[in-house]
């Protein structure tokens, strides 16, 4: 999944079979922070994938990271941007 984000909100969400991934974000964050979602129950819950205290993959700046997770679905979710240009791929 590859999809740019022009103003804050959530991506639409895709299928994760389980497994290592990496995810990355690039562009003009506007003051604002992406983040990589999962739901664990279809889109009923999302919860940030970073563990507390680490942010292997939220992004305020060009980046990349690592997670690895059971079947889920997945979405980017970008919040407190001013005019972003954001790139987010998985």
């Amino acid at each position: 999944m590859q999809v740019k984000l022009t103003e804050n909100g959530v991506t639409a969400p895709i299928p994760w079979s389980g497994g290592r991934g990496t995810a990355a974000a690039w562009g003009t964050f506007g003051g604002g922070t992406a983040a990589l979602q999962m739901s664990p129950d279809n889109g009923t819950t999302w919860i940030n994938v970073d563990k507390a205290a680490e942010t292997f993959v939220s992004f305020t700046a060009n980046g990349s990271g690592g997670f690895e997770l059971g079947l889920c679905l997945l979405r980017f979710s970008l919040t407190g941007a001013t005019t972003p240009a954001v790139w987010c791929s998985i």
